[in-house]
């Protein structure tokens, strides 16, 4: 779910607000089936393998390290995004010095190397090995509780820490997870990445199947699982604050919770200095009132607050590769208004 895609069709945002207070889905697509995968993507894919099976044979921590420092190759010399990373990171932070941009910047670079080998290599864990790698949780109780009351839970989380092993985490505890995701460009990898995330214990709701499939996962009483820090396909969005400028932000979280009278959890895997990780989980309020559509617009904004909060805790833990900024609903546009953010 690290992809770096701008492929989002654009819709007519009026007519988005009037659609999405009666609806999650959006244009909604077929699921349909994968693409015929090109001579690229088999070389793509052959080399990951290759180095997925290279990077097994060391000890997690050492495969781990090896991960970040491929990751700063995308820094330098590469310079992949590298300007779009920076200029994001310093509009976050229009306080810090061009030092200290520079060196979140790095940092966010090593952090995603560190989490695309660990999520490659997570298959060949333990159900306890991957236990082990979470010895501090915070607030987890919460979910628990949530659960209880028989109504499912709706989990949102971002790109921060390891989202990969968070779900992970949640399914090794025992907990029935479903996860939304959307198709990876290289078909290869995204049967790889999602045969993956089965065998950790998840089953994968690709974002054209939710408005189908979540309903019915929830009346199940299973936790469902939404990254909700990236417009996504077919589903409808909301433009609430993030860092202070509006951001496009999936709203299927929120729609699904008032519709089901799901409460909704954000939890987030923060990597520790030794390795390993700290699991956070926070509820976030699910308030219904007579106004539907203003009532998913609070929320949206309640746990993007949260991730926001998160976020300026661990800044070099973001996935900041993604133009989080590109979208803005006409109002709010004027001629110098991207000039901050690449």
């Amino acid at each position: 779910m690290a992809e770096v895609s701008e492929n989002e069709p654009e819709v007519n945002e009026g007519a988005r607000k009037d659609a999405a207070s009666k609806s999650v889905a959006v244009n909604q697509p077929a699921a349909g089936k994968l693409e015929r995968p090109t001579l690229s993507h088999r070389l793509e894919y052959g080399l990951l393998r290759g180095t997925v099976g290279a990077l097994g044979m060391l000890p997690w921590e050492t495969a781990a390290r090896a991960g970040a420092s491929l990751g700063l190759l995308g820094y330098s010399p590469f310079r992949i995004r590298r300007s779009v990373v920076t200029s994001q990171v310093a509009f976050a932070f229009p306080d810090l010095s061009h030092s200290e941009v520079e060196r979140i910047s790095r940092e966010a670079y090593r952090s995603l190397g560190r989490t695309t080998v660990e999520t490659a290599l997570l298959p060949g864990l333990t159900r306890q090995q991957i236990l082990d790698l979470v010895p501090e949780t915070h607030n987890l109780e919460s979910v628990e509780s949530a659960m209880a009351l028989g109504r499912g839970v709706v989990l949102v989380t971002g790109h921060l820490g390891n989202w990969e092993l968070g779900g992970a985490y949640v399914s090794a505890l025992g907990w029935p997870l479903e996860a939304i995701v959307r198709r990876q460009g290289n078909p290869l990898f995204d049967r790889y990445l999602n045969r993956t995330r089965e065998s950790l214990g998840n089953r994968i709701i690709y974002d054209a199947d939710a408005v189908r499939r979540v309903p019915r996962a929830l009346r199940e009483n299973k936790v469902v699982a939404f990254l909700s820090d990236q417009g996504v396909r077919g589903l409808a969005s909301s433009f609430v604050p993030f860092f202070g400028k509006l951001a496009k932000t999936p709203r299927g979280a929120a729609v699904f919770a008032l519709r089901f009278g799901s409460p909704i959890v954000f939890v987030t895997a923060l990597r520790r200095p030794d390795g390993r990780f700290r699991l956070v989980c926070e509820p976030v309020p699910v308030v219904e009132t007579d106004d539907r559509e203003a009532d998913v617009e609070r929320i949206v904004t309640a746990y993007t607050a949260v991730l926001e909060r998160w976020v300026r805790e661990e800044p070099e833990q973001y996935f900041w590769h993604h133009r989080r900024w590109k979208r803005q609903p006409p109002e709010a546009l004027s001629p110098s208004d991207n000039s901050q953010v690449k």
